[in-house]
């Protein structure tokens, strides 16, 4: 199993709590659509950055085709627009 972490830092202006809720509704429905994706909870954070991404996938391959997943894809087409940053690690157990 991999575990997927993410953390994200929004755009200046852009509402925290309403961006966390509208990222959650279009990513965490794909648990059960995309091969190999296990889990996913988006919550939003503190200590600096605005939202944080856990996710576990069966394995390395899993998450490697989730990242070019269309419904994956075509999900990031509603918020991609309004992230900034992000730092993201994984890790195998």
């Amino acid at each position: 199993m991999v575990k997927h972490i993410v953390l994200y830092t929004l755009k200046e202006g852009v509402d925290k709590t309403d961006a966390v809720k509208l990222i959650a509704s279009v990513l965490e429905p794909l648990v059960g659509k995309i091969p190999g994706l296990l889990k996913m909870e988006i919550r939003q954070a503190y200590n600096g950055m605005d939202y944080a991404l856990y996710s576990e996938f069966e394995s390395k391959e899993a998450l490697t085709a989730y990242a070019t997943h269309p419904l994956h894809q075509e999900a990031k087409t509603h918020f991609f627009h309004l992230l900034d940053s992000r730092v993201a690690a994984d890790y195998e157990v």
